[in-house]
């Protein structure tokens, strides 16, 4: 329909300290964003750059896709529909690589999410799976 589609992956990362070691540990994951409402195409494209911070809500779609070799394949995408989804900046538009943080609005937070800036250490919980 010609409308913008913004596309990116982002990632997450998870810090702790090891309950037997001591050892700090973290874990990455990438996730797969899909913008396809066009006020937050124009921010993502506009502000959003590698080292963003960003709080991301939208729905979790796999979609089915083949390969060259015709083989099935798919991919976990989370979408950001055109009147659904929400894209906060958690950093200065202007600043980039390592950034200031911000929590996101109290609405767009869950009650049981754990904040912490920078310059604390990582909560000392073992990984719950």
């Amino acid at each position: 329909s010609g409308d913008p589609i913004v596309s990116f992956s982002l990632a997450t990362s998870e810090n702790w300290r090891d309950k037997t070691s001591g050892e700090r540990k973290e874990r990455t994951t990438w996730h797969n964003v899909v913008i396809f409402n066009e006020g937050l195409a124009k921010i993502a494209e506009s502000y959003v750059k590698k080292g963003s911070k960003l709080y991301i809500e939208g729905a979790i779609q796999t979609r089915k896709w083949q390969d060259q070799s015709g083989a099935d394949r798919y991919t976990t995408e989370i979408v950001l529909q055109k009147y659904h989804g929400m894209l906060v900046l958690l950093s200065d538009r202007s600043a980039s690589g390592d950034q200031r943080q911000h929590e996101p609005p109290s609405h767009a937070r869950p009650k049981s999410m754990n904040m912490q800036t920078r310059d604390e250490d990582p909560i000392d919980d073992e990984i719950p799976f």
